[in-house]
């Protein structure tokens, strides 16, 4: 009897041990698995603001190529690119400003040349995951070290003729980039 009653005590000792064990297995594994959900994470965000530069590029460009041929121009602002008055039509380059995918805002930095936008940036902090493959307009991207790297610039901004400012004043920083607040619609 005696035997019995010492084997208990040592019996609870082990299940303790193992609880504890088993408890330590699920953290680690939980803690991996928020790693991974987070690159993943990470990379959809990235996947997103690829595309939503794309359609910003695209839409500036669809501006510039529909101006008259004779003067040739940039919108001065995002809502010129929801709705173009320039026509007795008014026409649609960008159905909506996007947010950023990392901060979640309408705010995007903007590539001013003279005046007029011709590209847009993120404003995120971060170093970007992906680091190569990019192809096309996107190339310049490969080894960024931020996501305000990524400068989405009009395509056709290399062909185009800069149009004079109005002011010769205004002319002095002839390209500027800065963080603007989008309107929100």
């Amino acid at each position: 009897m005696v035997s019995l009653m010492r084997s208990l005590p040592d019996r609870h000792g082990f299940a303790y041990l193992s609880l504890l064990f088993i408890v330590a297995l699920l953290g680690v594994g939980l803690a991996g698995g928020g790693v991974v959900w987070e690159l993943r994470s990470r990379r959809e965000k990235e996947a997103d603001l690829l595309f939503m530069g794309a359609e910003f590029r695209h839409a500036i460009d669809s501006y510039y190529d529909t101006s008259p041929a004779a003067a040739k121009q940039y919108p001065q602002r995002f809502e010129d690119l929801l709705e173009d008055r320039r026509f007795p039509n008014p026409k649609r380059h960008l159905r909506r400003v996007y947010r950023d995918p990392f901060t979640l805002k309408q705010d995007w930095g903007l590539v001013v040349i003279n005046g007029r936008l011709v590209g847009v940036y993120s404003l995120a902090a971060g170093r970007p995951i992906r680091q190569g493959g990019f192809t096309g307009a996107d190339a310049t991207f490969a080894g960024a070290r931020s996501y305000s790297d990524w400068h989405f610039v009009a395509l056709n901004l290399a062909s185009a003729a800069p149009t004079p400012p109005p002011d010769p004043a205004a002319a002095a920083p002839a390209a500027i980039s800065r963080p603007a607040v989008a309107a929100r619609r």
